[in-house]
């Protein structure tokens, strides 16, 4: 088994520390006892370090008996969470600066039991094994701002995906584009689009409040083709849907549609091809087609 040099070091120091006497109160030479849980450093600055709710992103592994790896050693983020016993992973993260990396030995019941939602522990493990997690630190943000700045990423790759798309298929483009105009004038549809070429026309006022992106928004909505066709319906099945907003669960006229509204307001969303399938069919969606959906925003969470 391939093993991370936090390992190796902390090992190595619990080797070393082996050849002393190990005093009762502390079974792990190295390391420091705070609320049960032990934590030894090997890189610690100084500055700010995360708090509730905020997002980090480190480098974890997490061993048993130096032998088992739970999380093998990966890229991830995590979330600060109040702690839910005393010495818990969150705690560990408070304590943490930007680049720091350490060792932190932690209750293997309660971790299991908190943390990871068992009600007791595997059958392979026991109470007296040794639960060991190796962090390193990168960076961490309030979970607004990392929301905010996943969000522009997410914004940056449809724009480039747009971009390719008019291209690619100028023809298609054109013909789309003179199809939707067409439309409007039809169904006398006085809107102006945004940059990206959406149209909104809000048929029933909120009340003012917006949502954010990177919180669940909850919707009512029906889909239609612009010849009627109706393709989807939350409304016909009677059960509102809800993603995160922004961070590309949907088709990018959603994400940019819906932050243009607010909490109980209803309205038409007007979607050119390259803000909803593209170039590609969607069930019984042809490619390239424009998109009507009538949304009405029922409810959204917001950042604390």
């Amino acid at each position: 088994m391939k093993r991370s040099f936090f390992f190796m070091a902390a090992t190595a120091m619990l080797m070393a520390g082996a050849m002393s006497a190990c005093t009762e109160n502390n079974p792990y030479p190295g390391y420091q006892n705070q609320n049960g849980m032990y934590y030894q450093f090997f890189t610690q600055n100084e500055g700010a370090t995360p708090q509730d709710g905020d997002v980090v992103d480190v480098n974890v592994c997490c061993m048993i008996n130096d032998t088992t790896a739970l999380i093998p050693n990966m890229k991830n983020l995590m979330k600060v969470m109040p702690s839910q016993f005393a010495g818990d992973i969150n705690e560990c993260l408070r304590m943490m600066h930007k680049g720091d990396s350490a060792s932190f030995i932690v209750n293997i019941d309660s971790t299991f039991r908190y943390l990871y939602g068992q009600a007791s522990l595997p059958a392979e493990f026991k109470s007296t094994d040794v639960m060991r997690f190796e962090i390193k630190v990168n960076d961490f943000f309030p979970e607004k701002v990392y929301a905010q700045n996943f969000a522009n990423d997410v914004k940056s790759r449809n724009d480039q995906r747009v971009a390719q798309l008019q291209n690619d298929y100028p023809e298609e483009t054109a013909k789309a584009a003179k199809d939707l105009a067409n439309y409007l004038a039809k169904n006398k549809i006085v809107a102006e689009p945004t940059a990206s070429g959406l149209y909104y026309v809000v048929t029933e006022p909120g009340n003012g409040e917006k949502p954010e992106v990177g919180k669940p928004v909850t919707m009512h909505y029906t889909g239609k083709l612009l010849n009627g066709t109706v393709f989807d319906s939350s409304v016909e099945r009677d059960q509102p849907f809800q993603f995160v907003l922004g961070v590309g669960q949907v088709i990018p006229g959603w994400d940019e549609g819906v932050q243009l509204m607010s909490k109980g307001e209803k309205g038409v969303l007007y979607i050119p091809y390259y803000l909803a399938y593209g170039e590609r069919e969607a069930g019984t969606i042809p490619a390239f087609s424009n998109l009507m959906f009538e949304v009405e925003l029922i409810d959204f969470e917001t950042f604390e």
